[in-house]
C-alpha cells in the first residue's frame, strides 16, 4: 500500500498484498477498512522543505469486500500539519483476505517529481500546461510531454531570462549586462536572445558549468516528429530537470543576497 501511494502513477492497476486491514472498534469486532499506512513524501511548506512523514486523516475508509468501490484517502504532514495529499482509487478484495486489486485514479497535488515553489512563479501563466506535461511524463507519454514542455518554454522564455536578469542585478553585475538581459527578455526569437546574452549568465546559475538557456534550447531544437516516443521522453525529462534546477538556483541566489543585505544593514544600524 505504501508503494501504491508513494510511487505508483495514476492510471495504474496493481495487486496490493496489504490492501485491507481491520480498524479497532469499541464493543464490536474490528471493522474492515482500506489500509492507510504512514508514508514518506516531500513537503514543500516553509516549515519543512524536505521529505516528511504523512499520516492519513481519513475516517471514512470502511472496506466493502467482493465488489469494487471508490475510496478517498487524505494525508496530512505530521511535522507542519499544513500540507495535505489526497488520493482516489478503486479497490476490490475478497472477504477474509488482506490482498486485492487497486486502480489508482488520481491524486492531488498531482503525481510526479517534486516541484520547487519558485518554479510556479517562473512559469506562472503556463503552470497548468506544465502540470499536463509532468503528468504525461510520469505516464511515459514522451511526445505529449515534450509538446507541453516546449509550449511552456516558448511562452515563458522572456520571464525566464528576466528572472536571470534579477539575479545578475542582485549580484552586482555591470549595468550594461543587466540592460542586455532585459533586452533579451523582450526578444521574440529564443535563439537570438540566447546569442545576445550567452556569456552573461551568472556563474551561480550555471548547471554543471553549462548555460541553462543553451541546455533548454538544445533540448527543444529537434522537431516533434523527428524522434520516437522514447527519445521525446528523454528530451522532456531534460527540459523539466533544467527548469527545476534553474528555479532552485534563482530562488537560492535571490534569498542569499537578500539575507546578506539584511545582515549588513543590521551591522551598520
Amino acid at each position: 500500500m505504501v508503494e501504491l501511494l508513494e510511487s505508483t502513477p495514476p492510471g495504474t492497476e496493481v495487486t496490493v498484498k496489504d490492501l485491507a486491514t481491520h480498524k479497532p472498534s469499541v464493543g464490536t469486532s474490528p471493522l474492515p477498512c482500506i489500509s492507510h499506512p504512514d508514508i514518506q513524501l516531500h513537503c514543500d511548506s516553509k516549515v519543512c522543505g524536505g521529505v516528511r512523514t504523512f499520516t492519513s486523516s481519513s475516517d471514512d475508509c470502511a472496506m466493502v469486500f467482493d465488489k469494487p468501490k471508490i475510496y478517498f484517502l487524505t494525508y496530512l504532514c505530521r511535522n507542519c500539519r499544513i500540507k495535505t495529499k489526497t488520493y482516489t482509487f478503486t479497490a476490490i478484495a475478497k472477504a477474509g483476505s488482506s490482498a486485492g486489486r487497486a486502480h489508482k485514479l488520481g491524486e492531488l497535488p498531482p503525481f510526479g517529481p517534486r516541484m520547487p515553489s519558485r518554479l510556479t512563479s517562473l512559469v506562472s501563466k503556463d503552470w497548468e500546461l506544465f502540470l499536463q506535461g509532468r503528468m504525461a511524463e510520469s505516464r511515459g507519454f514522451g511526445i505529449r510531454a515534450f509538446a507541453y514542455y516546449r509550449q511552456v518554454v516558448e511562452h515563458e522564455k522572456g520571464r525566464i531570462i528576466k528572472e536571470i536578469g534579477k539575479v545578475a542585478e542582485k549580484l552586482g553585475a555591470d549595468e550594461s549586462i543587466v540592460a542586455k538581459l532585459r533586452a533579451a527578455a523582450a526578444e521574440d526569437q529564443f535563439s537570438k536572445a540566447i546569442g545576445e546574452v550567452r556569456d552573461m549568465i551568472p556563474a551561480s546559475l550555471l548547471i554543471h558549468g553549462q548555460n541553462p538557456l543553451i541546455l533548454l534550447h538544445k533540448a527543444l531544437s529537434e522537431g516533434l516528429h523527428e524522434d520516437d516516443d522514447a527519445e521525446c521522453l528523454e528530451r522532456a525529462q531534460s527540459i523539466r530537470l533544467v527548469l527545476t534546477e534553474l528555479a532552485d538556483r534563482i530562488s537560492q541566489n535571490l534569498k542569499d543576497t537578500e539575507e546578506l543585505k539584511q545582515a549588513l544593514a543590521k551591522q551598520h544600524g
